[in-house]
This record gives structure tokens, C-alpha cells and sequence, in this order.
């Protein structure tokens, strides 16, 4: 067996670790493929902050929505999905409107904002502190970009906050849905395909792992880093399956590594194609589509004759 030679050191955890509560055991979770012990979780200045303001943002939205109803609690359950606050119209631009015309909107979102932000900055510390490369919180920046092209960026540089989506589950849809019929369908958008591509692969990638370690449970694959180099183990025969079915390796590190950048990709290449799709870039992506040799032209609608 191959073992690890862990590096001496002590963490810089705090005097209290940091750390609130104490773990309980919920045997439930073994059922779910999880480990039964729940807490204690660190909490920390930055982790405060995204749960306050996470919190306000949240508090926000469900009291508006809950308005919207006349505060009708069967009402509010019913039409939940298709609630939403909407931003400021296009008459006021980029600024302040009043608290019901998208000024409710403008806090939430700020809020909300803070919230992703503060989020990073807990999973970034955590892992400095612990004494790991911050990779999670660099394949979390996808994410942030994707967001903020969306919600800040985009309607920035467009001069309009209507141009960003309402906070509501089907709302964010419909704006989905409504800016892709208005530049021309996002079908025939680059970026968009790259994003699909990669979010896809991302599903592959992960159901390839995950299927290769379950089924090489009772040689003790999921303990990767222990056996990784030790001949005759479910990670050596890993990567002789793949080798035999690709015709290259894939292993422990490879898999995690690819995976990490579909994901990371899937953001990034996604905010792209939201950004470039405005007046100023691409008005039209199936016309770009046609200028750049991957959609027919056009030709003349052919007469019709009726009998």
C-alpha cells in the first residue's frame, strides 16, 4: 500500500478553531452516501456576513412576493413559482426608482450580491487556512462571473437595469427565453454552445467518476490517494479500464482535473455569450450565424398559389 507523508505544521485555526456547536450523529445520512456525523461548521467573519446578508436578500424577496398576495399564505404557496420582484423599468435608467417601481429590486440585489461575494472571500480563507490550494473557490469564480454579467454588468454597460432578469424562479426563465428570441435565437451563439458543451461534459465527466469508484468500491477506490501507485488496487484498475477503453489513462488526478475546468468553463463561456448579446456587439445571432458559414442564407419565400 501506498501511503502519504503529510507535511508537520500547525494550522492557524484560532484560538477556538472557530468553530460553533458541537457534531451530532444522524445515521439517516449513511442511507444517502453521506458520513452520519452533521457539524460542528466554522463560521468566521466572511461566513457571517454571507449569511446575514444572504439572509436580508431572502427576507426581501419573500416579503415582496408575500405583498404581491395580499399576504394570502394559500395564495403565496400556490403561485410561489411565478411570484417574482422586477426590476426598475427602462425609464429610470441606472438610477434609484422608487421602493415598488424596482427599488426593492436595486437592495436585493445588492444584498444578495454581498452575499456571493462574502461567500467566496469564507471558502478562499478556508482554504489558506487549512493549508490547501483555493481551487474551489477559483472554480467558484464561473460561477460569480456568470452572475455578474447578468445581473450588474450587462445592464451597466447597456444603461438599463430592466435589462437584467426579475428575482423569481420563472422569471429567470422567461428573461432566458426573451433574450434569446430578441438577438436572434441562442442557439446560433458560440459561447453558448462552448457553455452547453461544457456543462454537458461536466455531467459525463462526473458520471464517469462517480460510476468508475462505485463500482470499484470493494477494491477500495474511493480511498484514491492511499492506493493511487500500489499495484492490484480499484484505482490501478481504474485506469486500465479507461486506458483499454479510450486508448489513454485517466486517473485520480486527470478526471478531478478535467472536470474542474468544464465546470469552470461552463460559467465563463456562458457570461460571454450573455454579454456580447446586445446592440453593441451581436443584434442578431442567427444573422451572425449566416456571415460566419454556419447557417444557410436565407433565400426568397416561394410563392404560394391557392387553388
Amino acid at each position: 500500500m501506498a501511503t502519504i507523508n503529510m507535511t508537520p505544521g500547525d494550522l492557524e485555526l484560532g484560538r477556538d478553531r472557530g468553530r460553533i456547536g458541537k457534531p451530532i450523529e444522524i445515521p439517516l445520512l449513511e442511507n444517502f452516501g453521506f458520513d452520519s456525523q452533521l457539524g460542528p461548521f466554522y463560521l468566521g467573519f466572511w461566513n457571517a456576513v454571507a449569511y446575514i446578508t444572504g439572509g436580508i436578500f431572502t427576507f426581501i424577496w419573500l416579503m415582496v412576493m408575500f405583498a404581491q398576495v395580499n399576504y394570502n399564505p394559500v395564495a403565496f404557496a400556490k403561485y410561489f413559482v411565478v411570484l417574482q420582484i422586477d426590476p426598475p423599468s427602462s425609464r429610470y435608467g441606472l438610477s434609484f426608482p422608487p421602493l415598488n417601481e424596482g427599488g426593492w429590486w436595486l437592495i436585493a440585489t445588492f444584498f444578495l450580491t454581498v452575499s456571493i461575494f462574502a461567500w467566496y472571500m469564507h471558502i478562499y480563507t478556508r482554504a489558506k487556512a487549512l493549508g490547501i490550494k483555493p481551487y474551489l473557490a477559483y472554480g467558484f469564480t464561473g460561477a460569480i462571473a456568470l452572475y455578474l454579467v447578468i445581473y450588474i454588468i450587462r445592464p451597466v454597460w447597456m444603461g438599463d437595469w430592466s435589462e437584467a432578469p426579475a428575482h423569481g424562479i420563472k422569471a429567470l426563465l422567461d428573461w432566458t427565453n426573451n433574450v434569446s428570441v430578441r438577438y436572434g435565437n441562442f442557439y446560433y451563439n458560440p459561447f453558448h454552445m462552448l457553455s452547453i458543451f461544457f456543462l454537458l461534459g461536466s455531467t459525463l465527466l462526473l458520471a464517469m467518476h462517480a460510476g468508475t469508484i462505485w463500482a470499484l468500491e470493494k477494491y477500495a477506490a474511493h480511498e484514491e490517494w492511499n492506493e493511487i501507485q500500489a499495484p492490484g488496487t480499484g484505482t490501478e484498475r481504474a485506469q486500465l479500464f479507461w486506458r483499454w477503453c479510450m486508448g489513454f489513462n485517466a486517473n485520480a488526478y486527470s478526471i478531478h482535473l478535467w472536470a474542474f475546468w468544464f465546470a469552470w468553463l461552463c460559467g465563463i463561456t456562458g457570461a460571454l455569450g450573455v454579454f456580447f448579446s446586445m446592440p453593441d456587439f451581436v443584434n442578431n445571432w442567427f444573422q451572425w450565424g449566416i456571415e460566419a458559414g454556419i447557417n444557410y442564407p436565407q433565400g426568397p419565400t416561394p410563392p404560394v398559389s391557392l387553388p
